[in-house]
């Protein structure tokens, strides 16, 4: 009889195991084949390796752009987040209503307000902050403070900067919604568990609260980091030299739009399909980790 249960069991000679259709990602296999087509093009055609030639400085300033924005976003996220969960009127409705508005306007329109409007305003501003310390103050390192913010120039502002300040500006206040909804996740319990023992309210959130919230919301700030990459294509528009934007002058000079542009969007592909695996590990390891 167990001879009989075991020779079932065998797989019979040349036989294969059933396969599922439906189990195999084709989304995958026919990204992977397009990808490397485009690649197999880029090594053997001149176009492409031009293209990609001309492509390579704006891949970096993509790059860079997206790290420091989201850096500087971060930080506004979190200042924010706290705001939103304060019980201080003053904080909560400050925190309130950048959250607000900012969600409401297109990030492109925030970018070009804060290029065009909130930065010359900051740069007259600090004329004045300069002008006014030169005429009450004699004590000379405030004086050459004086000095260099009355001589700063709208001009001298690159539109780099500008373009990260926009990005980050936008960006924060959806950070600010994901540290808000992390901090909020935590049970109260512990909150009241940490003034019990003798910790002040910054002590608390400090200790405890915030390393729980953050653990909680890698992975949603994973996915506004693959967002952000996207969106700083939108830099164009203030005629920053990013991947689009070369992309834009590179068809402009060559006329090549198939070879251009297919350039373009397999290395924004390839960007975010590989922060988006690195962010399914970064999920899977957390689960792991909650199992345990």
């Amino acid at each position: 009889m167990t001879t009989e249960i075991e020779a079932r069991r065998r797989p019979t000679a040349g036989r294969l195991l059933p396969i599922s259709l439906e189990k195999v990602p084709w989304w995958a296999l026919i990204l992977a084949l397009i990808g490397l087509l485009i690649i197999y093009a880029m090594f053997t055609s001149e176009v492409y390796q031009d293209t990609f030639a001309f492509l390579r400085e704006g891949l970096k300033l993509t790059v860079l752009i997206t790290v420091v924005s989201f850096s500087i976003a971060l930080v506004l996220g979190l200042i924010t987040g706290l705001g939103r969960v304060s019980k201080n009127p003053i904080l909560y409705t400050i925190s309130t209503l950048y959250v607000e508005v900012v969600r409401g306007i297109p990030i492109l329109v925030q970018l070009i307000y804060v290029a065009f409007v909130v930065v010359p305003f900051g740069v007259r501003f600090f004329n004045g902050i300069g002008e006014f310390m030169l005429e009450h103050t004699s004590w000379q390192p405030l004086i050459n403070l004086a000095l260099y913010l009355h001589s700063l120039d709208i001009k001298n502002v690159n539109m780099v900067v500008r373009g990260i300040l926009g990005m980050a500006f936008a960006y924060g206040a959806y950070e600010a919604e994901v540290f808000r909804a992390g901090i909020q996740s935590i049970e109260r319990g512990q909150m009241e568990a940490a003034r019990s023992l003798g910790m002040t309210y910054f002590q608390a959130m400090r200790y405890i609260i915030l390393p729980q919230a953050i653990r909680r919301i890698l992975p949603p700030l994973g996915n506004d980091f693959i967002s952000m990459l996207k969106d700083s294509s939108l830099l164009s528009a203030l005629a920053v030299r990013e991947l689009t934007q070369l992309g834009k002058l590179n068809r402009a000079r060559t006329f090549r739009t198939f070879e251009t542009w297919n350039t373009v969007a397999l290395l924004y592909l390839m960007m975010t399909l590989l922060l988006s695996l690195g962010v399914k590990a970064m999920e899977r390891r957390m689960a792991i980790g909650r199992e345990r």
